[in-house]
């Protein structure tokens, strides 16, 4: 659906990732006019940008999902009170005028009368290390995520990291890569115990601790990787042609920061309504900061659901901020259907 430049909107959500499309959802049910505003060309966030084809294991309902499916359902139900979606705009300024506010893009303005942000860690960059040609021979061997796990079939895979990703694409890739080599500079992962177990108990996954890359060998994609303890300083070459780097990513929050927002550890600060500083705008998911916050998927869908529906009360003293158990909404739900 597109909107014309002057439509007035109940909620504009600013971010198209798990949050954003449950808050979206939501807004939907309250009979909210919504619209989504995302940077990228597709919507579902990390989820379906990053790791498509990884599995996720903390999501409400689901024993795992991969990201690419995770993403498609929150994109269905999202979009079943036919909102308005705005891809490949970035939002730069969000100012007040006329009791009404003003959110300006690359691509033109949009009026609301409440907002939820909900645009993750802002825009995102891998982390890398500093390893001679890393970037010469990223595409060529060097890779940051999975994008098809398929990609990887019978490769020599080496991934750098000690967090969920390089443990949890460890244990994906065990079964269709010829070698997987897990390669963290200390003895501590910080993933979750029982995937750590999991890695140790496979037998089908290397693990080299206390270790670090130093160099890559190959001239036109990579066939060698070169690690070394950096207790020792010994040096180990490892004849591999695939490395994935998973050691986290750098955000940065942009024109978020000059909107006049309260912020608190690189986040927006909230109240328990999800309410920031500023009359009518809300935020949720890993860009919020409130005590007790937790930044996993489920969480910010929880947050994005009391935003909207605290919005819906702002704007409408006369609605209750609760609103019902959708069980008790099935003739209306099945009518959106």
């Amino acid at each position: 659906m597109v909107n014309g430049p002057d439509e007035i909107y109940d909620i504009t959500v600013i971010g198209g990732g798990p949050a954003g499309l449950y808050g979206l959802y939501y807004a939907g049910l309250r009979g909210m006019k919504a619209k989504v505003i995302e940077s990228l060309p597709q919507l579902g966030g990390q989820p379906a940008a990053l790791y498509p084809e990884k599995y996720i294991y903390d999501v409400a309902g689901f024993p795992r999902v991969l990201g690419k499916d995770l993403a498609a359902n929150l994109e269905e139900q999202a979009l079943r009170h036919n909102p308005t979606v705005c891809l490949g705009e970035r939002v730069a300024s969000m100012q007040r005028e006329d009791g009404l506010i003003v959110l300006a893009t690359d691509k033109g303005r949009h009026l609301t009368r409440t907002v939820l942000i909900a645009a993750g860690a802002g825009a995102f960059a891998p982390r890398k290390v500093a390893v001679p040609r890393l970037e010469e021979m990223e595409g060529r061997g060097v890779y940051y995520f999975v994008r098809d796990r398929e990609a990887f079939r019978g490769k020599a895979v080496m991934i750098v990291g000690g967090g969920d990703s390089a443990v949890d694409w460890a244990l994906a890739l065990q079964d269709i890569a010829a070698r997987v080599i897990l390669v963290h500079r200390r003895d501590g992962f910080r993933a979750h115990e029982q995937a750590v177990r999991e890695v140790y108990a496979s037998g089908r996954v290397e693990v080299l601790v206390y270790h670090e890359v130093k160099a890559l060998a190959g001239e036109e994609r990579v066939e060698g990787v070169t690690v070394f303890d950096n207790r020792s300083g010994e040096e180990r070459a490892y004849d591999v042609d695939t490395l994935l780097l998973n050691i986290g990513f750098l955000s940065d929050l942009g024109p978020i920061r000059s909107w006049g927002l309260d912020f608190a550890r690189n986040a927006i600060s909230v109240s328990a309504s999800m309410a920031t500083n500023l009359p009518g705008v809300y935020a949720a998911g890993d860009i919020a900061s409130h005590p007790g916050h937790l930044k996993l998927i489920s969480v910010g869908a929880a947050e994005a659901a009391v935003a909207v529906n605290n919005a819906k009360h702002f704007l409408d003293p006369e609605a209750a901020v609760e609103p019902g158990h959708s069980t008790h909404l099935v003739p209306a739900l099945a009518a959106a259907a």
